[in-house]
């Protein structure tokens, strides 16, 4: 008997369903216990894939150039090995879309590369245009290759955004205030010389002491020959201490350190105070700019 009201109760089940009509869900049976490789895994409503048309550029992102060949390689990396990292984007009501928060090259490399849909990762809480732009500034900060105008406007734009001083900008993004400081300086220079550092031509190190001279006409001239070679950095910043008077300060006890390269060079620094070593990063980085400068202006090393 009881098999008999099991059977009518299985043929019930499948007369309602073949009506539309369904008493409960059947869920899939899972096994009570997961594959090693699934532990830990979850679905993500927040990571997806969109079609490239239904996203946008953020028309305020700091980096506001970018190189076509530079994209093309991209490009050529993707359709090769496929998207390795998800863009991050958010909802603009205003314009119906996805707005790219971080991966605008890879956005566009993948539209270069003629590929329909891109892996994205989406932001739902609401960005405040200060978290946006502060977001998006340490990401650029990461890369190398954005310029030091771009990174001077992006401090300019957080810090009225938040009515922030520079070390206040330094402390809510992790960097020194000293290159703050020296960024910023880049924007009170004459245009001409402000392009000069976009295109590379001139060192921004050399840029912040010609910052330091009140006159225009002088900043254009020792642009003009630093930017040409004529002058180094070091005779640069000598001409920049002479035209405002003041000497060359004489050797004091300060700090005295020596690094090694693996082929024997050896690269020393020396201080007459005390610096730490984001200091000492700071001056590398410069010396750097400089040496990439003379490369670029096939200056003979002495």
């Amino acid at each position: 008997m009881a098999s008999t009201k099991n059977a009518l109760k299985d043929v019930s089940v499948n007369v309602d369903e073949s009506m539309g009509r369904r008493q409960n869900s059947r869920a899939a049976q899972l096994s009570p216990v997961s594959s090693a490789k699934d532990v830990g895994r979850r679905p993500l409503r927040t990571f997806g894939e969109v079609e490239v048309a239904c996203i946008i550029p953020d028309p305020e992102q700091p980096r506001t150039e970018v190189d076509s060949e530079e994209i093309e390689r991209f490009a050529r990396s993707i359709r090769a090995h496929g998207q390795l990292h998800p863009i991050r984007v958010r909802w603009d009501d205003n314009v119906q879309k996805w707005v790219i928060i971080s991966g605008e090259r890879r956005w566009r490399a993948t539209v270069a590369a003629g590929l329909p849909t891109i892996d994205c990762f989406f932001v739902d809480k609401d960005l405040s245009e200060s978290e946006l732009r502060e977001q998006q500034l340490v990401e650029n900060l990461l890369r190398s290759d954005l310029k030091p105008l771009e990174e001077a406007k992006a401090y300019q734009a957080l810090m009225e955004l938040n009515s922030w001083n520079g070390k206040q900008l330094a402390m809510a993004i992790n960097v020194t205030t000293s290159r703050i400081s020296r960024s910023l300086a880049l924007l009170d220079l004459p245009e001409e010389i402000q392009q000069q550092v976009d295109t590379g031509t001139l060192p921004k190190s050399s840029a912040y002491e010609i910052s330091k001279l009140g006159n225009a006409d002088q900043q254009n001239k020792l642009a003009s020959q630093a930017a040409s070679g004529k002058l180094s950095h070091s005779q640069t910043v000598r001409r920049i201490k002479q035209r405002r008077g003041k000497k060359a300060a004489k050797p004091r006890s300060g700090i005295h350190q020596v690094f090694l390269s693996e082929r024997g060079l050896k690269v020393t620094v020396t201080a007459a105070t005390k610096v730490n070593y984001h200091e000492v990063e700071l001056a590398l980085t410069e010396a750097l700019d400089e040496v990439r400068h003379r490369i670029r202006n096939n200056i003979k090393l002495l």
